[in-house]
């Protein structure tokens, strides 16, 4: 199992049919379409962090560092929730194949985006956690601010976390020393 940015046509078809089925088919938040393919509005500023065994793609997200984020939209005083921050980046459609929730694959995913953070100095990220794994969240280091955002049955729980509270998390999950 590897943690790697996609670059790959095929990592890429593999990518837009898992977020149909998380997004789409499981949350209900987008309407369905005859490709099962769902691209995010945000396909052309994201990175996509993905989780690969051989050829197959496991687990996803997607890293923007490019303003305006997706809770710009969503928070019009996104700024004003926030600690003060120079370099930011925020996170969407994290996904993780149900047949592999559980599993490692969200915690290589995780150790991955410590490396990136470190290689990008970024000093505070930003996601939209869904309701369910609010503890997951907070038990990697995340801090819930602002309203809830979306409308049932896809309500999200705006989210950051810093360095510091990113490496806390890791270690307290013992992953430092396994990145």
């Amino acid at each position: 199992m590897i943690a790697k940015l996609a670059t790959e046509d095929w990592e890429f078809d593999q990518m837009f049919s898992l977020n149909y089925q998380t997004f789409v088919d499981e949350i209900g938040q987008h309407p369905t379409n005859e490709q099962r393919k769902l691209v995010d509005k945000f396909h052309d500023k994201n990175q996509y962090l993905i989780v690969l065994e051989d050829k197959e793609l496991l687990g996803m997200m997607s890293i923007n560092e490019t303003r305006p984020f997706s809770l710009d939209h969503k928070l019009p005083n996104l700024d004003e929730l926030l600690p003060p921050f120079k370099n930011g980046f925020e996170i969407r459609l994290l996904s993780v194949k149900n047949e592999r929730r559980g599993t490692l694959v969200f915690m290589k995913m995780f150790a991955k985006l410590y490396d990136i953070i470190h290689e990008k100095n970024y000093d505070i990220g930003l996601i939209s956690g869904i309701l369910s794994q609010q503890k997951l969240y907070r038990k990697i280091g995340f801090v819930p601010f602002g309203p809830l955002v979306g409308t049932p049955p896809a309500q999200f729980q705006p989210m950051y976390i810093t360095y510091d509270l990113y490496k806390n998390g890791l270690e307290k999950m013992n992953l430092v020393s396994k990145l």
